[in-house]
């Protein structure tokens, strides 16, 4: 079955990489990346199939070795060979029957993070700032870059609500599953006592839609600006340079404030909309997909409590896959590599038994 699989594959490989020689396929830049994505995946796999065929061939090539050679020696050396091939056989097939799922074409997006203090107060909104921190850390390690496109600061130096764009390799398919609720065990700088607080914050991963994604028609679009404010109401400018976009289908709203340029303002509100809208169809279509089958790391519902941050223990648990680590001290400075890797790796074995058990 698996051979049968591959060597459909095969052939596919062949034709895209047919496709991708016609001068005429970049003049249809959404078809060409497509194309390019397939082809990206087809080689991993074609790599994959070709280390498995001499697999195969030599575990044929050491059982015919045995049966036939009178050699002793030579026979050892054909049965040593044979037990090594065998045992990499099925390590090489998991690994094939993993490259198998095809990629979702979301991974390679750009992100907007959104991060809002929740329950607890001045402490919700410092683990805000701390969250803040982590994933800019993470990006830095990863070499992506990014970019404040709206803050709302809390009086004690943390953020009520802060939002950020990250740009690079595969953001969205690395970052997707830091949706949910984060809560955090600690003890607060304000706690005289010394007694441990519980406090939550909402992170919100929207994959960053071109504009090839999703239509934003001018007369759906209410654009209305105003003087930006800071803390307590005080001024930052004396211009009208905040904008705020009302989108009258949906009735998402956004508002942006941190640019002293209104037109630049208007721009990062308009991206942030479009993420928005992007994620609201995606959502819609995950609510569908998921109405047939369990889903695979939670649902990436904004509500949904998937992590919690224990100072005192120095423990970080994610509650969706139920992996701890007593290293949250390493894991607050951005390294953050060993969760994530665990999330992905769960999402596409969930994925495969989900194939397994369609077919």
């Amino acid at each position: 079955m698996l051979l049968k699989k591959l060597e459909e594959m095969s052939h596919r490989y062949e034709e895209v990489t047919e496709l991708i020689q016609d001068s005429q396929l970049i003049k249809d830049q959404k078809r060409y990346k497509d194309v390019m994505r397939e082809h990206s995946h087809l080689s991993a796999v074609m790599e994959a199939y070709a280390e498995y065929k001499e697999i195969l061939q030599g575990i044929e090539d050491a059982k015919i070795l045995i049966t036939e050679e009178e050699d002793h020696d030579m026979k050892e050396m054909a049965r040593e060979e044979l037990r090594e091939l065998e045992e990499k056989q099925p390590v090489l097939e998991d690994k094939i029957k993993m490259l198998l799922i095809p990629p979702d074409p979301l991974e390679e997006k750009n992100i907007i993070m959104e991060i809002r203090s929740g329950t607890g107060g001045d402490e919700a909104s410092l683990f805000a700032a701390d969250l803040f921190r982590m994933y800019t850390r993470y990006a830095d390690m990863k070499g992506w870059k990014y970019e404040i496109m709206d803050t709302s600061e809390s009086e004690v130096g943390g953020y009520k609500s802060i939002s950020f764009s990250v740009n690079g390799k595969y953001v969205y398919g690395s970052m997707r599953y830091e949706s949910g609720v984060h809560r955090v065990q600690r003890v607060p700088e304000t706690e005289a006592q010394g007694r441990v607080q519980t406090s939550a914050v909402t992170v919100a991963v929207l994959p960053e839609a071109e504009e090839t994604d999703i239509e934003i028609r001018p007369e759906d679009v209410r654009v209305d600006v105003m003087r930006a404010g800071g803390p307590g109401g005080q001024c930052v400018n004396t211009t009208d340079s905040a904008v705020r976009l009302t989108h009258i289908p949906t009735g998402l709203v956004v508002i942006q404030q941190d640019q002293k340029s209104q037109l630049k303002n208007k721009e990062k509100a308009f991206r942030v909309l479009r993420a928005r809208l992007f994620d609201l169809e995606e959502s819609k279509k995950n609510a569908e997909r998921a109405a047939a089958r369990k889903s695979m790391v939670g649902s990436g519902d904004r509500s949904e409590r998937i992590r919690t941050y224990n100072f005192p223990q120095n423990r970080v648990t994610d509650h969706r896959i139920n992996l701890t680590l007593y290293k949250l001290d390493q894991f607050v400075q951005g390294y953050m590599d060993e969760m994530i890797d665990a999330l992905c790796i769960y999402a596409k074995e969930e994925q495969l038994k989900e194939a397994n058990s369609a077919n």
